[in-house]
């Protein structure tokens, strides 16, 4: 399949990143040198990330991945970057659970060394499934792995999210309550609605995103579980694999407190949305892989929680995917790349499986 060439994401010279990094380093660890400094092709839609290494005679960390903010030219993804709550969510679950979460040794809040703030954590050797093409498609490790390779690393990823959920006391996590009246998650489900207002202040707004936000409260659960620690981007796109085993876990700009079921919900789509991309364009993709019942079934095995109202929160997670996906599409139309269609809505890369969400028919 041909694809359209990848969205802006940022206005920044990487030349002069990696001179500006190499004078921060030099402040911070008299002596030392970055090279080999470097812009990761796998690159996210958001924060941004350099990787390099350290020339010293006792570097703290020899191999570094840097998480810098986004670039505020370049039309951001989200309206706050919050890289100390990042990095605290980080120093946190590395100390109070056995994930694997890279080591984080450096926070910049002083935008003036690069630009925005930014953390330096260590790098972790491995693999990960890729976004671009995604693992669905044929032509990468994943797909060619066998049957019983992907069902150790669907079960190993399974059991990140059960220790993760388990192991983090909530008070060591209260830092990640989001403001607002209400519960967790009608608190969690507030600041989306906040986060879309934001999106489409000034532009067309999505009748498809609005209709699920009403169809959200049709669902409502009953008696939602008792918040938890959420990785809030809970995807295997965001984990570096040892073979199948999991090595590290990355990307913590989006936790929270939530309950459980809004990372599994996350889980469960982020899968779909690239399996149904995939049989729209003629290919079988993995649709027995990371499938919401064998999720389920094996999160309740390791937790002893049975998920539920699944409907809703796999709905929610197709929500909060549109509109993140809505406001990437805007900032290509900002930068000159798309056009702004007639049904804004198309503008949503999945709004037929959103849709068929909304109506209850997608699940049967």
């Amino acid at each position: 399949m041909a694809t359209a060439p990848r969205p802006r994401t940022t206005t920044r010279d990487p030349e002069e990143l990696a001179h500006r990094l190499t004078a921060w380093l030099a402040a911070r660890l008299p002596g030392a040198q970055a090279v080999d400094v470097s812009v990761p092709a796998s690159n996210g839609l958001s924060s941004e990330t350099l990787l390099f290494d350290i020339e010293h005679p006792e570097p703290p960390l020899r191999s570094c991945a840097l998480r810098l903010a986004a670039d505020p030219s370049a039309y951001t993804v989200f309206p706050v970057y919050d890289m100390v709550r990042q990095y605290r969510t980080m120093l946190t679950v590395a100390r109070c659970t056995d994930l694997p979460v890279p080591k984080v040794q450096w926070l910049e809040e002083d935008p003036g060394p690069l630009g925005a703030p930014f953390f330096v954590m260590e790098r972790v050797e491995g693999r990960v499934p890729p976004d671009v093409m995604p693992y669905t498609y044929e032509g990468n490790w994943l797909h060619a792995a066998s049957d019983t390779e992907r069902e150790h690393l669907e079960a190993a990823t399974v059991g990140l999210l059960a220790r993760l959920h388990d192991q983090v006391p909530l008070a060591e996590a209260e830092f990640l309550a989001l403001p607002g009246e209400g519960d967790a998650l009608r608190r969690h489900v507030t600041a989306q609605r906040a986060y879309y207002d934001w999106v489409v202040a000034g532009l067309p707004r999505s009748p498809l995103i609005e209709q699920a936000f009403d169809r959200l409260e049709d669902l409502w659960p009953h008696d939602p579980c008792p918040p938890v620690l959420n990785w809030g981007d809970a995807r295997i796109g965001n984990v570096i694999y040892d073979g199948f085993d999991p090595v590290a876990v990355l990307d913590w700009e989006m936790a929270a407190l939530a309950p459980r079921e809004v990372d599994l919900g996350w889980t469960v789509y982020l899968h779909r949305f690239f399996q149904d991309l995939t049989v729209a364009f003629g290919q079988r993709g993995l649709p027995d892989f990371l499938r919401r019942d064998r999720i389920e079934a094996c999160y309740a095995e390791l937790t002893g929680h049975t998920p539920h109202d699944m409907d809703f929160f796999t709905l929610y997670a197709a929500l909060r995917h549109a509109i993140v996906m809505l406001r990437v599409a805007y900032r290509q139309v900002h930068f000159g790349e798309v056009a702004v269609p007639a049904d804004p809505d198309t503008l949503i890369l999945h709004h037929g499986s959103l849709r068929a969400m909304v109506q209850g028919s997608y699940w049967e």
